[in-house]
């Protein structure tokens, strides 16, 4: 078999005390999805569910739990997981596309994308969330087209799961994973296994069935990555791909990464994190999970794409959140095209309010120097703004419940009377 080209989609990334000051975790995703695809930014809260109840998911329905966690996601708005999102415990989790040896599975199963929903409605911490997505990876497998075209475009997952103590790298091949607990300092992943031979957890199989294919003598030092890649994993942090240059961005600020610096890292065109082209950050995440109990977790989505004219928008979990209408995409029932056999036949306009301002703003950036230069330094001081508000709230411990339900929202008409 040929080795396919190398992905070009998404990073995610995770720095845990000393790497972060304050004590506090911070993670930071950029979504690089299809340039015309749109992400939007949803909020479903906890909810109780009849025994026996089906969920019916992207492509397939599984068994639904008793009880599911209020969950905020970013997600391509033509399917039901999310590529990120945070749960009211503080649980973020991010996925990447991966290839390896083993073949993608080419029937419909969960998506990995729906794996991260599942992953955030069910668990309360980030080894427990792990658990749900290897537990249904093996009952479910993962499978089906990542893209909302008729042009298949199929791969494995990878994960990055944190909360307010502990972050966890999940890497999947078909049914068959390994798992590395992260407790501090710095990692990311980009779109190639990573977990060489610091394995913490692994599918009890795994090693047996590298063995069974010929991918690993059962002598020498078991690297997952080395095993079941197709690429040279020696040569992964010295090569000049996404991978190594995200490392390069985050070792750069360790001991100082903040929610700015996340950002900051995530806007970086220069070294391929905010992508540009046929495919581009549609949507970017980043979170801040402080280890004290007491402080709130604070979860910045844009909803719009290329995060360096767009606005990192804070999110808390609090009861009676206003509902996200504005970054809500239009649904269509039993008639979307997702849904319909053959699947994929047409394409709807699935773009939210907030979306369409922000195209048409996009265009005045780059076509009216001065009104577009006005038009970004607006938005650049809206984000400082909220940051301020927001390291207030994790310094002074002081919420105002009532105005944080708005908070969100809130933001999203600021940026849209920006664009006018």
């Amino acid at each position: 078999m040929v080795p396919r080209p190398p992905p070009l989609s998404c990073d995610t990334f995770v720095a845990l005390p000393p790497a972060a000051p304050g004590g506090r975790v911070v993670f930071g995703k950029n979504s690089d999805r299809p340039a015309d695809e749109v992400q939007e930014v949803v909020h479903f809260p906890a909810a109780a569910h009849p025994p026996g109840a089906a969920l019916e998911c992207t492509y397939i329905s599984i068994e639904q739990v008793e009880r599911t966690h209020a969950v905020v996601l970013s997600r391509p708005s033509w399917l039901w997981g999310a590529e990120m999102g945070a749960n009211e415990h503080g649980v973020c989790i991010g996925n990447e596309a991966v290839w390896g040896r083993e073949e993608v599975c080419g029937g419909e199963a969960l998506l990995g994308m729906d794996l991260v929903r599942l992953g955030l409605e069910r668990a309360d911490t980030a080894e427990k969330a792990l658990n749900v997505i290897v537990d249904l990876l093996e009952k479910y497998g993962q499978g089906g087209n990542c893209m909302e075209s008729n042009m298949a475009f199929t791969y494995h997952n990878s994960f990055l799961i944190a909360d307010r103590k502990e972050a966890w790298v999940l890497e999947t091949s078909g049914k068959y994973w390994a798992a590395e607990k992260v407790e501090g300092g710095i990692r990311n992943i980009s779109n190639q296994l990573s977990i060489t031979t610091k394995i913490d957890r692994e599918h009890p199989e795994l090693k047996e069935y590298a063995k069974s294919n010929g991918w690993w003598d059962g002598e020498k030092e078991f690297d997952f990555a080395a095993t079941y890649s197709f690429v040279n994993t020696a040569r992964m942090t010295t090569s000049g791909g996404r991978y190594c240059e995200g490392y390069k961005l985050l070792n750069k600020h360790k001991g100082s990464i903040t929610s700015e610096i996340m950002m900051e890292i995530l806007r970086d065109k220069e070294s391929g994190i905010n992508m540009e082209g046929g495919f581009m950050t549609t949507g970017s995440m980043v979170s801040v999970l402080p280890q004290q109990p007491n402080l709130p977790c604070i979860h910045f989505f844009t909803g719009t794409p290329d995060p360096a004219r767009s606005v990192f928008k804070p999110f808390i979990f609090v009861p009676g959140i206003t509902p996200l209408l504005k970054t809500t995409s239009p649904t269509f029932g039993p008639d979307d095209p997702v849904k319909k056999q053959p699947r994929f036949q047409s394409k709807p306009d699935r773009r939210h309010e907030l979306y369409k301002k922000h195209e048409s703003a996009a265009v005045v950036m780059e076509t009216t120097k001065d009104k577009g230069k006005e038009m970004l330094k607006k938005i650049q001081e809206l984000e400082k703004q909220k940051i301020s508000q927001m390291e207030s709230i994790l310094q002074n411990g002081c919420l105002d419940t009532k105005q944080v339900v708005n908070l969100f929202s809130q933001c999203v008409e600021e940026e849209l009377k920006i664009y006018g």
